[in-house]
């Protein structure tokens, strides 16, 4: 078989391939986080979330909604050196991230269904 027809071969396999994917995908909310902060900022989004006290007063103070809180959670920074997330039965993150401009933070208690935010740092 020459190079002529297997590129041919190919090119229709390839096509044949994208457009199936295509279809079977279509209108799915498919997406593929491989990276440790990526997949666990997707798990905390997903569940539940409570303020503490201390938290919501600051919030208050600070004029800071929960969309705010959203936005951390959509494209901060875990830092998993300050994080505790191998601790039974709740795991402790640390996320870094940016609110009104300034370095923020926030330390979050992921429990099964609940996560609870429990404090909001401002450097």
């Amino acid at each position: 078989m020459d190079i002529k027809r297997r590129f041919l071969l190919f090119g229709f396999g390839f096509s044949f391939g994208i457009i199936l994917l295509v279809f079977i995908l279509n209108g799915k909310d498919a997406s593929c986080n491989y990276l440790p902060n990526a997949r666990m900022l997707e798990i905390l989004r997903s569940k539940h979330r409570v303020y503490t006290d201390e938290v919501l007063q600051l919030m208050k103070e600070k004029k800071i909604d929960s969309t705010s809180i959203v936005e951390i959670l959509l494209h901060g920074d875990i830092d998993f050196s300050k994080s505790k997330a191998r601790q039974e039965p709740c795991r402790y993150y640390w996320i870094d991230g940016y609110l009104q401009e300034k370095e923020t933070a926030i330390y979050v208690e992921n429990c099964d269904t609940i996560v609870t935010i429990q404090g909001l740092y401002f450097e």
